[in-house]
């Protein structure tokens, strides 16, 4: 790489940095305020766990800080503890050893496989509560941390709302949204109304709240004594915020890797975060993940490599320190108004649009995750989400398996049964399993052995050469079972000699029979024709 390249890709870190932290300071400010730690603890979080996270992180540019799932959790965490500072430091470090624990598994693989529309009803709920928790600042009262407090304190302030602030946060959400793309782009719309706003309420002396006396000195650190009692009552919470410190950034890596075709190794990803989550909380700064909205303002800038993610923290440090005394004098309402767009920006409005035709197990499960999220627990709401998600998935490759058979006659057999009237409706069938065979599919498919009245003889063929999961293990013990009370005599029919060995390790052979389990249908045929001979001549 010659010098020319080395200083193209250096000029679009520099200026990916510095486009992330327009974006991130007033996220940062917003989401500090939202938590209960403050303004201080959101921005020194950002620069922080930015900084670490990107020195040891993977090499692909990705900017870390509060994010709006994270200022919810946080928020309820802050309330569940009574605001307790010292109790919320304890719970971010198990957290953050919790990430650093992940990363040395491999369950960072598993958000790939989360449904869409779980995350979907998750990041509609988290919008949804960003908004509802910030209409009351915007018209001039405190926040609160749950949605039915918010929502009902605002009918009641709405009629007695304060004009002053009111009219910041109304002039901030038309800047927000209604700023034109083409200035958009060249400077975050974000940023334009956090200093449009705070100047004018500082020309007009406007008796708002604001930020005010917030010391943006560097932090020192926390170190609490260990209390074991402590760390073991709110594990659960330390847990919760723990996953989503984890998946959020997990999916903001799978977004960088789309946009700049690279792949990063997401054991690297976790850990950096959790080392960095770590340091903010022994510093009383609030933790974060690898947010995707910089991220992406970061690459769009021209960001190739982690040279960004220090480039942006550099940058926050020298806005604090040259212009702390603006930010001192941020309203509430302002940051109101730009967390509502931040709410607005979460929502997944591309699913919206195309609801109608959606299919209706996914809706479940997104009005589930949703409602879950904005009125009870965006962690159980997941956990419901992807429960729901499963057990409708397994109910729709269940519903499809089936059971095809179909009679053998043999002309010897025919004229036997004609000799001996009781004996005429003894019949042999083969039966193919279509469709993926677990308990769920096996369920369905003993419902229908009661077609199978007559039948002697069941030759069962598993036609794949997998070896059975447990589930499928299962499913099979049920179904001898079910055939046995039958009278109906079992022959198994398989693929190869691995699965039989599986057979013979769970004792599926001795419950069949032994010499009952076969690698040819044909020969299945010809053994169930010799009992049946057999039987009919005795």
């Amino acid at each position: 790489m010659n010098i020319k390249d080395r200083l193209k890709i250096l000029s679009g870190d520099v200026l990916g940095g510095i486009n992330a932290a327009v974006v991130t300071l007033p996220q940062a400010l917003a989401f500090g305020v939202a938590t209960g730690f403050g303004a201080s603890a959101g921005i020194w979080g950002a620069i922080i766990l930015c900084f670490v996270a990107g020195v040891i992180g993977p090499k692909t540019p990705l900017i870390s800080g509060a994010t709006g799932p994270v200022a919810i959790v946080l928020a309820s965490v802050m309330l569940a503890i009574g605001y307790d500072i010292n109790i919320a430091i304890t719970i971010i470090i198990m957290a953050a050893f919790l990430q650093i624990l992940v990363s040395l598994t491999n369950l960072s693989d598993v958000v790939k496989y989360v449904p869409y529309p779980v995350i979907s009803g998750f990041m509609n709920g988290v919008g949804f509560v960003i908004i509802l928790m910030q209409l009351n600042p915007l018209i001039g009262y405190k926040a609160y941390s749950s949605s039915f407090l918010s929502l009902n304190s605002f009918v009641k302030n709405i009629s007695n709302f304060q004009p002053e602030a009111a009219m910041l946060g109304v002039m901030t959400l038309v800047l927000v949204f209604f700023i034109p793309k083409s200035v958009n782009k060249i400077v975050p719309s974000q940023i334009l109304a956090l200093i449009f706003g705070t100047l004018v309420s500082i020309k007009l002396n406007l008796p708002v709240d604001r930020i005010c006396s917030v010391d943006f000195s560097f932090p020192k650190l926390m170190i609490n004594s260990i209390d074991f009692s402590i760390m073991l009552k709110y594990l659960p919470l330390a847990a919760t915020i723990a996953i989503v410190l984890s998946s959020e950034s997990m999916l903001t890596g799978l977004v960088s890797d789309s946009l700049t075709k690279s792949r990063h190794n997401p054991k690297i990803l976790l850990a950096s975060q959790g080392v960095g989550n770590l340091f903010c909380a022994l510093t009383g700064s609030i933790p974060g993940t690898a947010a995707t909205m910089r991220t992406v303002a970061a690459i769009n800038a021209g960001a190739t490599s982690k040279f960004a993610s220090v480039v942006t923290p550099a940058i926050l440090l020298l806005l604090l320190s040259k212009f702390s005394w603006f930010v001192a004098q941020i309203p509430f309402a302002v940051l109101a108004g730009i967390l509502i767009k931040i709410g607005y920006d979460i929502i997944d409005t591309k699913l919206l649009k195309v609801v109608k035709f959606a299919p209706k197990d996914d809706l479940y499960v997104l009005f589930t995750v949703f409602f879950l999220t904005v009125f009870y627990n965006l962690i159980f709401a997941v956990g419901a989400g992807i429960t729901l998600a499963a057990l409708l998935y397994a109910k729709r490759v269940a519903d499809k398996a089936k059971i095809i058979h179909k009679a053998v006659y043999d002309n010897d057999i025919a004229e036997l049964e004609k000799m001996v009237e009781k004996d005429f409706r003894h019949k042999i069938r083969i039966a193919h399993i279509d469709g993926q065979f677990f308990f769920g599919s096996a369920t369905q498919l003993i419902s229908k052995f009661d077609e199978l009245l007559g039948t002697k003889y069941l030759i069962l063929n598993y036609d794949s050469e997998d070896l059975l999961d447990i589930s499928a293990i299962f499913a099979l013990e049920d179904i001898i079972v079910r055939l046995k009370s039958q009278h109906i005599k079992l022959l198994l029919v398989i693929k190869n000699n691995a699965i039989f060995s599986q057979l013979q390790s769970h004792k599926i052979t001795q419950q069949i029979g032994e010499g009952r389990v076969f690698f040819s249908e044909v020969q299945a045929i010809d053994f169930a024709k010799s009992l049946l001979k057999k039987k009919t001549h005795n």
